[in-house]
């Protein structure tokens, strides 16, 4: 595994698909689960139970910062936007997560 994978693999692919839907403009929490599933062509469905942890997570590591607003339907919601420090790990993330795909295909492909 690359030196920064962590255990918990599905943890930290979450992590990294957040960054990246918010690496494009701030968005509240089902604006993002919204746009994961559109990124996936529907392959990909994050419930509220796994986002709104991945959320906290990142905005308590500094990756993310948040504030209230309001949704086009007039609805008050949380937004978050990547930090500096938080596109800084989406770049980082992005090199482990290549990394470990080509890894796991040099395994898979061995006979």
């Amino acid at each position: 595994m690359p030196p920064h994978a962590s255990n918990d693999i599905l943890r930290g692919t979450l992590d990294l698909l957040i960054l990246k839907a918010l690496s494009l403009e701030p968005m509240h929490g089902w604006s993002i689960a919204q746009r994961l599933g559109q990124l996936s062509g529907d392959a990909l469905r994050v419930g509220a139970g796994s986002l709104y942890p991945a959320l906290q997570r990142l905005e308590e590591r500094g990756l993310l910062a948040s504030e209230w607003g309001v949704t086009e339907e007039n609805r008050r919601a949380k937004y978050y936007k990547l930090t500096a420090a938080g596109r800084a790990a989406l770049g980082d993330e992005s090199r482990s997560w290549q990394e470990y795909v080509r890894m796991m295909d040099t395994i898979l492909r061995t006979t």
